[in-house]
């Protein structure tokens, strides 16, 4: 590609949501900083996502300016010709090329309770919008980048569509994993109904036991395939994490590698946060102090000076809350304070508001996210708990040590990429432990607590967690490497 192939390097990247103006998960924080960090490298990134309820007003909320349209884009599913608005912004200086149909981006919670054909048809039609977007426009990509399985029908249909996998001048094509757990399973008869010729009903296909696997076909499709953290990347091999695909992805390792996410260092920085009562950095850490003053007044904890544990995230499974509601008991006796912040499962959510009304003097949980709140639990806790199942990668950790907040986080995926452990080496950022049992987390909780009960350690671990940097300039390059290699190919 000669010496100047950044300058020349096109890549469209296609997701379900973006940050900031659609979010359901880390997803969305992704395809929000990461084609940004590409342009400042040279990059022309840009990204297509669908416009869900609420996204124009947040748009205009965020200062998007018009590039071009409206538009319209059309794609072949099957015997059909579907037909969306296409216009494109310029969002914080990235081009995003909106898709708009009221009817069939209807759903303000973007993925559907139940998964089927018509459920899938937003996502079919964004994959499909993609691959016609990148051979029929002016702006022709060299790189499709996908995101997880709403997006992974894009590289199947380049291979096998009985319109679109005639192409041989399509883009290279890149597949990243954000959670493997979610993997898109329909009807085998909806990869008809949308055009896949029978060469896709395969066991090197889309087929996965009878059914339709979109995230499986995506990863046999596409030329290379991308989790979230190194670690992830090696775990998703085994049965224990691999979700029931270890066996496809240990068969195409070699297209496989593992790319750390970053987080937006602008928005999460404590130096700037106009979000917490006072800001803080490392050398002038009296904010800090404020901080957690301010936490511990709005939890109704006045004069405690105990450690005060946050924790910040999707009260689902995979977050492993269930052992934090086991240790519960024991967290009080060791005179800690336990502050939970956000919403999922029904069963967690009720659970943990029993016992806030049952022990309001050690356990304040705010049952929503609440930004703002969120903001002054990272900047005022001093621990962090995160004892995930599984994590593909994890961005509450990284936002935590930007704050000074120490995590206590299960060895796996990307925690273990993220941080290391302070009784294991002199570098060390943070708590890990092994087994997901309560008395694995109160192990490693007993030996924060006895760095947090000696204050110069205290804070030179602080010091540690806050000097990391986790910024997407790291991840960028390296996304930008993989490009360049497949588009020489």
């Amino acid at each position: 590609m000669g010496t100047d192939a950044r300058s020349r390097l096109t890549v469209l990247h296609v997701t379900p949501e973006m940050t900031p103006v659609s979010k359901v998960g880390g997803l969305a924080d992704v395809a929000g900083s990461l084609p940004g960090a590409l342009r400042r490298l040279g990059v022309d990134a840009r990204v297509m996502a669908p416009s869900w309820p609420g996204v124009a007003e947040r748009l205009r909320d965020h200062g998007a300016r018009e590039i071009s349209g409206p538009g319209r884009i059309c794609v072949t599913l099957g015997a059909r010709r579907v037909c969306s608005d296409i216009r494109v912004v310029d969002l914080a200086g990235t081009p995003l090329c909106l898709l708009e149909d009221a009817e069939l981006f209807s759903n303000p919670s973007i993925y559907p309770e139940k998964l089927d054909p018509l459920s899938a048809m937003p996502f079919a039609f964004l994959s499909l919008a993609a691959v016609e977007y990148s051979l029929s426009n002016e702006w022709k990509p060299q790189i499709l980048h996908l995101h997880d399985w709403p997006t992974s029908l894009a590289p199947a249909a380049l291979k096998w569509h009985r319109v679109y996998g005639v192409s041989h001048e399509g883009p290279r094509t890149v597949l990243t994993i954000h959670n493997i757990a979610h993997q898109g399973i329909l009807p085998l008869s909806a990869l008809d109904e949308w055009g896949l010729g029978p060469e896709a009903f395969s066991l090197d296909g889309v087929e996965f036991y009878g059914s339709a696997n979109l995230l499986k076909g995506g990863i046999t499709a596409s030329d290379a395939v991308v989790t979230v953290s190194p670690n992830y990347a090696r775990e998703i091999l085994s049965p224990e994490f691999g979700e029931g695909l270890e066996g496809v992805l240990e068969y195409r390792k070699s297209k496989i590698t593992g790319i750390l996410n970053g987080i937006d260092t602008e928005s999460w920085d404590p130096w700037k946060d106009k979000a917490i009562p006072s800001n803080f950095r490392t050398g002038d850490m009296k904010g800090k102090k404020v901080c957690r003053a301010a936490l511990i007044s709005e939890c109704g904890w006045e004069g405690f000076s105990g450690p005060v544990i946050v924790s910040v995230g999707r009260l689902v499974r995979q977050k492993g809350l269930e052992l934090v509601l086991h240790a519960l008991d024991e967290i009080m006796s060791m005179g800690a304070r336990l502050v939970l912040i956000g919403t999922g499962e029904r069963e967690l959510e009720e659970r943990f508001s029993r016992e806030a009304i049952r022990r309001p003097e050690g356990l304040h949980f705010r049952r929503a996210f609440d930004e703002n709140f969120a903001r002054l639990a990272y900047a005022g806790g001093d621990i962090f708990i995160m004892p995930s199942l599984f994590e593909p990668c994890g961005l509450s950790q990284m936002i935590a040590m930007r704050y000074g907040t120490v995590p206590v986080a299960r060895s796996v995926g990307g925690l273990v990429d993220t941080v290391s452990d302070a009784d294991a080496g002199p570098r060390g950022t943070g708590f890990l432990f092994e087994d997901f049992t309560p008395e694995a987390l109160m192990s490693a909780l007993k030996r924060a607590l006895t760095h947090f009960s000696e204050p110069r350690s205290w804070s030179q671990l602080r010091r540690r967690c806050m000097e990391k940097d986790f910024s997407w300039d790291h991840s960028a390059r390296s996304y930008m490497a993989l490009y360049s290699s497949l588009a020489e190919q």
